[in-house]
């Protein structure tokens, strides 16, 4: 008899494929880390006349990968920017501190003329 090795299902994988199974959140992991880009085009013609073109580009990737690859538009897009007091200076470009100060004056609006109203009132 020969003294081969016994082979095992292991050993008849496919190059490439994950030894143990994949579950969604090994495969959405991969994915943030990695990035992946999806590109596209549409355009519509009539009798070859251009009447429309519409270029699809997304990017799924991590915050921090983005980040390395120099995409952060996030941060600077006041419409996404919290409203938290905690986060002044966030490089919203003040907004913050102007909702602050409108709502001062607003209160102080409001002390004026609820001391008017007494004393309208009382008198």
């Amino acid at each position: 008899m020969d003294d081969q090795p016994i082979v095992t299902s292991r050993a008849n994988r496919l190059p490439g494929r994950p030894s143990e199974p994949t579950n969604l959140a090994d495969i959405l992991e991969r994915v943030l880390d990695k990035g992946i880009v999806i590109a596209g085009d549409i355009q519509i013609n009539l009798l070859d006349i251009e009447l429309l073109t519409i270029k699809l580009r997304l990017l799924i990737a991590s915050v921090d990968r983005a980040r390395e690859m120099g995409i952060n538009w996030w941060e600077s897009d006041p419409s996404l920017q919290s409203l938290d007091s905690g986060e002044k200076g966030n490089g919203d470009g003040g907004h913050v501190q102007q909702l602050e100060r409108e709502n001062q004056e607003l209160r102080d609006r409001l002390d004026r003329l609820e001391q008017r109203l007494e004393e309208h009132t009382s008198g």
